[in-house]
């Protein structure tokens, strides 16, 4: 039988989040029945996790009791056979609500082959053998640099920016055919000085916008992203200049696979993954040095993806009886996200779920009866 309980959630402070009621992070926690936590004017918070993990696990509010104990002790009604057997006594996901006002590390999530690799090397920083996949969908207005640029606008912008072709090319046309080549560059950016970022920060501002052609809003986002994370961190030079931009409105959302590259850079979102920690961090972060970036640039793949084809678009779910509900299903994915809008007076019924859930409240209020079912 399955039941229902209210949580507690702490929130993040890194200095990369948004600050006091800006933050719906803080505001989601502050708005908690019963929570004694109080927003901040004056500080910055990033992450509400709501879930098991250890690093910042969710309480039963009622009693203080951290989720993962009560789990343990009610494993078969609250998580159901099918999870059980597939998953163990874990939640198979781990839902976060994300604010971000500077851009958060270029980085990567390892893939199953790759984390059980580094688990067994290294399992102090790579604490489990699983991949980590992200479904995020905004809450406010959202951007990210998400996966490598096609290689035809790599070589484009690193042959038609004079700077670019002198510094980071061997030969006056150095054809970008092969991973190997922009690895290399990639590999190139991360390992300048502070005083070499500098001056390529200096030499890209500099250069005239026609240089830039179709790429012209690398110009636009210089003088943010210098003014919010400095000119001499290399990390990113190469989000700006090797990966895609992508703008996300309210209610979008983007499937990002593991062992795919990515660094956000401002708004709301709530994000759920598999619940892993293994993260591979190169870049806006404390300076990476050679073993890591050797270890970053040989877990990176650059099979090219249209940044359209990671974008989900809800499609009417089943599940919402009344007929309020989208889901958000990524193919192959552990989880699967509902939404439902409801306006005043208007109701929803969601059938039952295979497994184990987690409701946030975005906006509004209303009421909220959970039915009891045995699980099929």
């Amino acid at each position: 039988m399955a039941s229902v309980i209210q949580l507690e959630s702490d929130v993040n402070n890194h200095a990369w989040g948004k600050k006091g009621q800006s933050s719906l992070a803080a505001r989601y926690a502050d708005a908690t029945p019963g929570k004694e936590f109080k927003v901040a004017s004056g500080k910055y918070y990033s992450e509400m996790w709501i879930g098991t993990n250890p690093n910042n696990a969710s309480r039963i509010l009622s009693t203080g009791q951290k989720l993962q104990e009560w789990i343990d002790g009610n494993k078969e009604k609250l998580l159901g056979p099918a999870v059980i057997e597939k998953y163990g006594s874990d939640l198979p996901f781990l839902p976060k609500v994300i604010s971000i006002s500077n851009e958060l590390p270029v980085q990567i999530h390892p893939d199953k082959e790759l984390a059980t690799k580094l688990h067994k090397h290294n399992p102090s920083k790579f604490g489990d053998p699983n991949h980590k996949p992200e479904l995020t969908v905004a809450l406010t207005d959202f951007e990210a640099f998400v996966g490598f640029k096609h290689v035809d606008d790599i070589e484009a912008l690193f042959q038609d920016v004079p700077f670019l072709r002198d510094r980071f090319t061997t030969q006056p046309k150095t054809p970008f055919t092969t991973s190997t080549l922009i690895n290399n560059i990639v590999h190139k950016l991360l390992s300048l000085s502070e005083e070499e970022a500098a001056e390529v920060y200096s030499a890209l501002r500099d250069a005239p916008r026609s240089e830039y052609g179709d790429q012209s809003y690398i110009l636009m986002l210089l003088p943010r992203i210098a003014n919010q994370d400095g000119v001499t961190d290399p990390g990113c030079l190469v989000s700006l200049l090797t990966m895609n931009f992508v703008t996300l409105k309210k209610g979008e959302a983007l499937y990002i696979p593991a062992d795919s590259i990515h660094a956000f850079l401002s708004g709301d979102v709530i994000e759920c993954m598999a619940p892993s920690d293994n993260v591979i961090n190169c870049g806006v972060c404390p300076r990476a040095n050679p073993e890591s970036i050797n270890l970053f640039t040989s877990a990176l793949t650059f099979d090219y993806k249209d940044p359209q084809s990671m974008v989900i678009k809800p499609k009417v779910s089943t599940k919402g009886l009344k007929g309020h509900t989208r889901v958000y299903s990524p193919q192959g994915s552990e989880f699967d996200m509902l939404v439902t809008e409801l306006k005043s007076e208007e109701e929803e019924h969601i059938a039952g779920l295979q497994g184990p859930g987690i409701v946030v409240v975005t906006k509004g209020g209303g009421n909220y009866i959970p039915r009891t079912w045995i699980w099929s």
